[in-house]
């Protein structure tokens, strides 16, 4: 019996609704994936047959979304800003609130700027990448704890085409050592409470454990990254970091004791506290 894309749509997107809010868009990404086409194909073709090999390569798909594997797992790329960036089960998948995070840097970082900017645990080099590509004049430097992880990021440079970034391995602000004082500092740390039921939710049960949690409270990275960002900022530099929707009262009170100015607080896209901003005194 022969099965055609809207046929085929509409039973994956039945199997995944019990399970996932994204049914129907998860369905239409695998299918599009299989077919390597775009999502706007497979709707101006809905009547299409599929040979067997692809069926059977989409329900493969599809069964491993009803096990609970991420969608950019199971294609390998996720979307971000205005890049197509690899991922594995090495790397954090990029979140559309983090687009906030790059949001605020580009309002504060000059178009023609010659800023030198850190992006600390750069997992697949989301953040770095997108403020690089939107300040090309400006030098990133990229740094994570996971040589793996470096490698996604490098391969994500090269296929975005951007060149303005400098990979360097190691924890947080030791990486940057060596390194002279920075106009901006950028992190999406880890910030998640290590006993967070949603750790044994949804996508994130298969994500690196190192890159979702941070302590009994969610703050031992962001705390970390707060005292020691001021010795590697230049006066005046801008030290941004998102948090978790719950956490911005004790991260604006670690910004202030640890002696920062101008500092603010950012909620994201859907109306939740997501990035704290501070800057160093002149």
């Amino acid at each position: 019996m022969s099965t055609s894309i809207q046929q085929a749509l509409l039973a994956a997107t039945q199997q995944l609704a019990d399970q996932h809010d994204t049914a129907s868009l998860d369905a239409e990404l695998l299918l599009a994936h299989v077919l390597h086409k775009s999502r706007t194909w497979l709707y101006t073709w809905p009547e299409q047959q599929l040979d067997t090999k692809q069926i059977e390569q989409f329900n493969q798909l599809v069964q491993r979304r009803l096990n609970g594997e991420p969608v950019a797992h199971l294609l390998g790329t996720q979307e971000f800003w205005s890049l197509s960036l690899q991922v594995t089960a090495d790397t954090l998948i990029p979140r559309p609130e983090t687009e906030r995070l790059v949001e605020l840097a580009l309002e504060r970082i000059p178009t023609k700027a010659t800023w030198r900017i850190a992006d600390l645990g750069t997992g697949s080099g989301a953040i770095a990448l997108a403020v690089a590509k939107e300040r090309p004049t400006c030098q990133i430097i990229a740094t994570d704890q996971s040589m793996v992880a470096l490698q996604v990021a490098k391969e994500n440079a090269r296929l975005n085409q951007i060149n303005n970034v400098i990979f360097l391995h190691g924890d947080w602000l030791a990486a940057l050592k060596d390194e002279p004082p920075f106009d901006m500092i950028l992190s999406n740390p880890p910030y998640i409470k290590e006993d967070d039921e949603h750790l044994q939710q949804g996508d994130v049960r298969f994500e690196p454990d190192s890159a979702l949690q941070a302590g009994v409270e969610g703050l031992d990275d962001l705390q970390q990254i707060i005292e020691h960002a001021l010795s590697h900022l230049k006066p005046g530099g801008w030290l941004l970091l998102e948090h978790g929707y719950d956490q911005e009262a004790p991260i604006i009170r670690l910004l202030q004791q640890a002696g920062y100015e101008q500092i603010e607080d950012y909620l994201d896209l859907a109306g939740q506290p997501r990035v704290a901003a501070g800057s160093k005194p002149l």
